[in-house]
């Protein structure tokens, strides 16, 4: 921006201040300061650049420079004092433009994402932030040792990695109830690839849930819930995985849809190992490895520190006492069913045991 683009009205008063000064000695006065911040602010909001403001300034003393004046440094004083209110109020007014952008967009995150404004308007406001919500898009949540904010150093790494691979691309990335998220068109499945590689590593070994692609301007918040309803089944049945997709757990969900079946389920065929030595828990325990090992014996005893002569007993027992025997196939399906819906109920500890 050259001089002759910044309009006169910025230098208001400037050079007669500049002569006053010069002619007498004298130091601004207070409200000759604010009167320079006050411009500053204006020229900041009307969008100049600060560079081309302090150009023009200097220019505009070099014109105006009194001639025989008492000294040079009265009027270079003057000069100094009134550019620097005229940059501290322009940096005041960058400041505030910046806290009500960024207040701009944490409103329009938590909007989106719990889905309570209008999907219209919602949509209307995502296009300022680079999203378009009439298309597809996924989000990848990812949770770390420690809650983050959006200006934490492990999120402003994240996406110096993102960008520095794909520039914008229609990406959001941002910070939700200290977790990270990245919110990407659901036809870009690499970029939430790449977002779930940078997060684990700069999380420290953090967990991430990519959420399936949903259309429409409730998408996100669908894709949303839906990752952080895997992020809770993955703690709950103890998967440790750096990188899970929700679409690989949907039977999870489908499995504790109906909570009270579920329970039913648990208690009618594990709540008789409550009558076990030691609670239900070491056996549940033997039953969770066995099945996880795909059912090798030498594997879950490993998985378990014990002897297979060990393992053996356990299973054993478990099958006197509830009369399914996990290494017959018939009854597998119903004794791991019944395990996985215990570990998503967090029974025993979470659920009474049967009567």
């Amino acid at each position: 921006m050259t001089q002759g683009e910044v309009p006169e009205r910025y230098l208001d008063g400037y050079a007669r201040i500049l002569a006053e000064v010069a002619a007498t000695g004298r130091r601004l006065t207070r409200d000759e300061i604010a009167s320079r911040r006050a411009l500053g602010e204006r020229a900041a909001e009307a969008g100049f650049g600060l560079r081309a403001l302090v150009n023009v300034h200097l220019s505009a003393a070099r014109e105006a420079w009194p001639r025989g004046s008492r000294s040079a440094d009265d009027a270079l004083a003057a000069v100094q004092q009134m550019v620097d209110a005229f940059a501290e109020g322009y940096e005041r007014a960058q400041r505030m433009a910046v806290r009500q952008e960024e207040a701009a967009r944490r409103e329009f995150i938590d909007d989106l994402l719990y889905g309570r404004s209008d999907l219209g308007r919602l949509a209307e406001r995502a296009e300022r932030f680079g999203l378009r919500l009439s298309h597809a898009h996924a989000v990848a949540v990812a949770q770390g040792p420690v809650p983050y904010d959006e200006g934490d150093p492990v999120p402003r790494q994240v996406e110096r990695a993102l960008i520095s691979r794909f520039g914008d691309r229609s990406i959001l990335l941002t910070t939700k109830d200290g977790r990270l998220l990245c919110i990407a068109p659901g036809n870009q499945g690499e970029v939430l690839t790449h977002f779930a590689k940078q997060a684990h590593a700069a999380t420290d070994g953090g967990q991430v849930v990519i959420g399936r692609p949903q259309s429409g301007p409730g998408g996100v918040v669908q894709s949303y819930e839906e990752a952080l309803s895997s992020l809770e089944i993955a703690e709950r049945l103890g998967l440790d995985d750096p990188v899970l997709r929700a679409a690989d757990l949907l039977v999870y969900p489908v499995l504790a849809r109906d909570r009270q079946a579920m329970a039913d389920l648990v208690h009618n065929t594990l709540g008789p190992l409550t009558r076990a030595r030691g609670g239900a828990g070491p056996l549940l325990d033997t039953l969770t490895a066995y099945f996880d090992a795909g059912c090798v014996s030498a594997e879950a005893a490993r998985r378990l520190s014990l002897s297979v002569r060990a393992l053996t007993y356990r299973l054993e027992r478990i099958h006197r006492l509830t009369g399914a025997n996990p290494s017959d196939p018939s009854h597998r399906y119903m004794l791991q069913t019944a395990v996985i819906g215990a570990r998503l109920l967090d029974w025993p500890a979470g659920e009474p045991a049967p009567a």
